[in-house]
């Protein structure tokens, strides 16, 4: 959600979409460099810190990590809590709109567990950051 003097905008996933359709938009939004991933890991795991999920994401620059959150934020899928502490705590969890997304995260990840288990090679890899 974009806020603007102190009025919250309402949001508008055709946004994403440069046709304004929602299903454009919604696909823009998730499928961007590891945002779905990012949220299958906050849907594990509940509340995690900037650190934690990075720790997950070796090969993720600190930079694109922000940006992501940045924009799941924006997007009022994720919120960010920062305590006042040297170094600040900063955490990230699912808002309303977060948890809405659940249901798909856990049915993609159950086509892929299949596809994966489907591949033959005797290797069935649960992608659990938990397990990690």
């Amino acid at each position: 959600m974009k806020k603007t003097n102190k009025q919250i905008v309402a949001f508008d996933i055709r946004d994403y979409s440069e046709m304004r359709c929602p299903m454009h938009g919604l696909v823009s939004l998730l499928t961007g460099p590891w945002t779905t991933y990012i949220l299958w890991m906050i849907r594990l795991n509940g509340t995690l810190r900037f650190g934690q999920i990075k720790k997950q994401m070796p090969t993720i620059s600190a930079k694109v990590l922000t940006e992501r959150l940045r924009m799941l934020e924006d997007a009022g899928i994720v919120t960010r809590h920062q305590e006042a502490s040297i170094p600040p705590k900063v955490s990230y969890s699912f808002t309303q709109r977060g948890h809405e997304l659940e249901a798909l995260l856990d049915q993609i990840n159950a086509l892929a567990t299949q596809w994966s288990a489907d591949s033959g090679d005797g290797f069935n890899f649960t992608c659990d950051p938990k397990r990690m």
